[in-house]
């Protein structure tokens, strides 16, 4: 083999896991390469409104009083993902958020707040109501500084849609943002844009001692001497890797960035790796746009959802997962189909009661002209300008409007757990659908990525297929089988997820010497 480079260390993706493990390689003395397939830093996770994680009992959290118990975490955690997963992987999750905190905590580029976001089972034993989940701090472009801010993927808005970029770096953009300043005080680290892996290589007994990454069409080998580090997401952008594993739904409405392709899954795949979860992702309802696209959108101050049948068939306000999910069972059993809208009234005009569309809303006419968005005198109206039955639909909100009054939905439980009422100032989310005209909003299915990929054991070291661990191969993330399951547990779980079992794989990577 001719190697083009030699590292102790490579890297594949910069989200969150990918930049967690390049930072815990240099800190580690290890000779690091980060390697991104695409012109910015920063993945699905740079596109994450807030950045969090869900890191139980971490000292953020108790530095403000938290009183929680890994033990209650654990409950939790098990109770909602049930045996789909295994128990020492759930537990190594749940119990391995606090130490990384304390780790990260140490650089002073690293810095953490709490945001209380409740969990998303609220009625599960120890479900918290006021959320296991921390944030980084924003900080200001200055604070970035230009060059990483240019090499930084920038939000939704200014990616999709050409908007400017604002000066304060939050969310996602301010957890990559900050990896990338620590990360750069360390000469042992380097970091490639465009530049994807397209192939894992292997000695004679099957362990990895290399990749190859293609740059500007170029083919170039690494020798790696320690580990290789699969962090890259899923494959939630590849319509056909979407079919072969049974995906729901297309690429079009993913939250995926452009890299989300799978190729460096593919690359394990190749050389024997097992699989899991493949079918699965993190789904949510899908605000459509002009383009054609479902975003996914939270956060209703109003509005019911109905089916092609006029009626309610959700709980509005549950948690965007279990909305998708529950979406996706209706449709398996037939008992509905894609689109579906939101009905809502004339009391804040024409725009639907959406206050985070995650993807920016543009002007009301391009909606009203693709005829994503219906007007009516009266329900009846509506109901002919979205094909459901007009009898229906007035009976369906006329039912709604009875919870309304009530304060208790006695279908769907809008309301019912702390989750919610997280944006409704602790009240029932029941808003009355009664000054005309009416209107209702296109919605579909969109998800935040795949979360099936490569099966590992609790430090995220790949099994091979026939069940050895495949030396020298490492997966943390959406590029890993998902330790969550077929559930999405709380807030910040897949960015947290990312981040834990990347740094646990070079912590292994260190401990094997």
């Amino acid at each position: 083999m001719n190697w083009d480079d030699e590292v102790d260390v490579l890297v594949a993706g910069s989200g969150g896991g990918g930049v967690t493990a390049a930072y815990t390689a240099a800190r580690e003395g290890l000779k690091t390469l980060l390697v991104e397939a695409t012109d910015k830093f920063g993945g699905v996770t740079s596109y994450s409104g807030g950045g969090g994680v869900w890191f139980p009992t971490n000292a953020v959290l108790k530095r403000n009083g938290d009183t929680d118990t890994i033990e209650d975490a654990l409950e939790y955690y098990h109770a909602v993902v049930g045996d789909r997963t295994p128990i020492e992987l759930q537990e190594t999750y749940v119990r391995s958020g606090a130490p990384l905190i304390d780790y990260l905590e140490t650089d002073e580029d690293l810095e953490f707040m709490e945001l209380p976001w409740p969990d998303y089972f609220g009625k599960a034993p120890k479900a918290s109501a006021k959320g296991r989940h921390i944030i980084p701090k924003p900080l200001t472009r200055a604070e970035l500084g230009e060059d990483l801010r240019a090499v930084l993927r920038p939000p939704l808005g200014t990616d999709w849609l050409g908007q400017p970029l604002g000066d304060d770096v939050v969310g996602g953009q301010a957890l990559i943002g900050r990896f990338l300043k620590a990360i750069g005080k360390y000469d042992n680290a380097r970091t490639r844009l465009s530049s994807p892996l397209v192939e894992l290589l292997t000695d004679d007994a099957g362990d990895v001692i290399g990749a190859v990454v293609e740059q500007d069409g170029t083919r170039k080998n690494i020798k790696v001497n320690r580990g290789v580090v699969i962090a890259s997401g899923g494959f939630e952008r590849n319509d056909a890797m979407r079919t072969e594993y049974g995906v729901p739904n297309k690429a079009q409405d993913s939250m995926g960035t452009p890299g989300s392709l799978g190729k460096a899954i593919a690359a394990g795949i190749d050389i024997g790796a097992d699989t899991d979860l493949m079918d699965q992702a993190w789904w949510a309802p899908g605000l459509t746009h002009p383009e054609g696209n479902s975003a996914f959108a939270l956060w209703f101050t109003g509005g019911i959802f109905v089916n092609e049948h006029g009626e309610r068939f959700v709980n509005e306000s549950a948690a965007y997962d279990r909305l998708g999910r529950e979406i996706l069972a209706l449709m398996d059993a037939g008992e509905m189909s894609l689109p579906f809208w939101m009905v809502y009234d004339d009391r804040d005009g024409i725009t639907p009661p959406v206050q985070a569309t995650n993807l920016p809303m543009v002007e009301p006419e391009k909606y009203i002209e693709a005829g994503l968005w219906k007007t009516g005198e009266t329900l009846a109206e509506l109901a002919a300008q979205i094909g459901v039955p007009a009898e229906a639909l007035e009976a369906t909100v006329a039912r709604f409007n009875t919870f309304v009054e009530s304060g208790v939905d006695e279908d769907y439980g809008r309301g019912d757990e702390p989750y919610d009422r997280a944006f409704s100032g602790g009240e029932p989310p029941l808003y009355p659908i009664e000054k005309g005209p009416f209107h209702a909003a296109r919605f579909g299915l969109s998800d935040l990525g795949t979360k099936g990929g490569l099966r590992t054991d609790v430090t995220g070291q790949v099994f091979h297929r026939d069940g050895h661990l495949i030396g020298g191969l490492y997966a943390a993330g959406n590029s890993m089988a998902a330790p969550s399951g077929y559930v999405y547990p709380g807030g910040g779980n897949p960015i947290g997820t990312s981040m834990v079992f990347s740094h646990l794989a070079v912590k292994d990577i260190v401990a094997k010497g």
